[in-house]
């Protein structure tokens, strides 16, 4: 080949960036339009390289389907700690956190989840795993960081709410009882985390909440 010509660092870091660009092509592809929708063809097609150099380096498209969900949830977890790091009070902070998801969702009508969890159930465990872990490491500090500014209450159960939030954050994304021909992802972040809110809030951080919701969804 080509590149044996160079140095074998070359060759090695050359090798490397080519993979890192393949899960990145591979997650956004998988992202816009699903799991089982994309084939390695479409990646192969979209890089303007073969479909061998992909399987060179992912012997099956399952093994680029898990490297490319972990890259997403690494992602995430990055933007996640950006928006803590700004230490906002914690009712901001989850508002930030929805609306840095909602980049990601992009409001599609394809569901990844949906066909991650229906074609590739394994890589799915895997990741509702280590999702269930940032998540609940996430949601216990926003949830100490609310009581001690006095915008949550004290008598919150810390382990009961930060898994009962993730059960329902994954429920929302289930077309079956939240089909998105009626519910947008966005209305349904919106709502789950009003929900979630409402039953944590004290008088303080009811004041606060009413501010940051829309117009149309401000209770008397």
């Amino acid at each position: 080949m080509w590149f044996l010509k160079f140095p074998s660092y070359i060759c090695r870091n050359f090798l490397i960036k080519l993979k890192d660009k393949i899960i990145h092509i591979a997650a956004e592809l998988f992202l816009n339009l699903g799991f089982k929708s994309v084939t390695m063809d479409d990646i192969a097609s979209e890089m303007g390289i073969s479909k061998k150099t992909i399987y060179s380096h992912f012997s099956t498209k399952t093994k680029l389907v898990e490297a490319s969900t972990m890259h997403i949830l690494s992602q995430i977890s990055c933007g996640i700690e950006t928006i803590i790091n700004q230490e906002k009070n914690a009712i901001v902070e989850l508002f930030d956190i929805k609306n840095f998801a909602m980049k990601h969702l992009k409001d599609n009508k394809s569901s990844p989840q949906f066909q991650l969890k229906k074609y590739y159930p394994k890589v799915f465990n895997l990741v509702q795993k280590n999702h269930l872990q940032l998540m609940q490491g996430c949601v216990v500090k926003n949830l100490k960081k609310g009581i001690e500014d006095k915008l949550y209450r004290e008598d919150i159960p810390l382990d009961f709410t930060s898994k009962i939030y993730f059960v329902g954050m994954m429920g929302i994304k289930d077309e079956y009882h939240f089909p998105l021909e009626k519910y947008s992802h966005n209305q349904l972040l919106e709502n789950f985390l009003e929900y979630h809110l409402r039953a944590i809030v004290t008088e303080k951080g009811l004041k606060t909440l009413s501010t940051l919701l829309n117009p149309s969804h401000l209770k008397n």
